[in-house]
């Protein structure tokens, strides 16, 4: 039995199920009307979120949260373009999942999905790779709601990146969902959703490190 069919099962055999249903369809109809506006609304130079029917607005980084963005963000792109494997983009990606909008720090597609994204794109499907950069504001979601949204959804592979700490936490799809794969602040993470991509997890954190990494690959 799925996760989904253990929260719905004593759902189904409730008397209230009809009202359950009525009040969740009113639910939906009401964030439908604020993810609306929220598209209407929402501007370029902020970085902003719709969550469980809710606006969430993002403060300004923290250096080191910054530098590990910018590395993750460098070294997949510079792979993937090199070997023409899809495309990455960062931060100001708006990606959509049926109930929610994310902009994650970091995310990859692959061909067939970047196929779909052209120059006026402005809701990205969802990706095959997302990488989370932990702050303070945000681990809960990152680990709560995103999630269990980024599992349901299919997304191959899920980073949580601590950069305080300098651990990098590997989530894989499998059959009920994402599954811990890696957890470490040392040696080597590949990428099941990047075929070929593989780098010290400290080049995450450094960026001397990284630029070292990325030399190795190009010769």
């Amino acid at each position: 039995m799925t996760t989904l069919d253990q929260l719905l099962e004593p759902i189904r055999h409730s008397p209230l199920l009809p009202r359950i249903l009525e009040e969740l369809q009113q639910q939906i109809a009401k964030e439908q009307q604020i993810r609306t506006r929220f598209y209407q609304e929402m501007t370029p130079d902020q970085k902003v979120e719709f969550i469980d029917g809710e606006v969430i607005f993002h403060s300004p980084a923290k250096n080191r949260h910054v530098i590990a963005t910018g590395c993750i963000f460098r070294a997949l792109s510079l792979f993937v373009d090199a070997n023409r494997l899809g495309t990455v983009k960062s931060e100001k990606c708006l990606c959509s999942f049926p109930r929610n909008d994310y902009e994650p720090d970091v995310v990859f597609f692959g061909l067939e999905k970047s196929s779909q994204i052209h120059l006026d794109t402005l809701q990205f499907p969802v990706p095959d790779l997302i990488a989370e950069v932990l702050s303070e504001s945000t681990e809960a979601r990152d680990r709560g709601t995103k999630f269990i949204d980024y599992s349901a959804q299919g997304v191959m592979e899920y980073w949580i990146i601590d950069s305080g700490r300098r651990v990098l936490e590997q989530y894989l799809q499998e059959a009920n969902g994402l599954v811990l794969k890696k957890k470490s602040d040392s040696g080597v993470v590949e990428s099941q959703a990047i075929p070929g991509f593989a780098i010290e997890i400290p080049a995450f954190f450094d960026e001397q490190k990284n630029l070292d990494a990325i030399r190795k690959w190009f010769g």
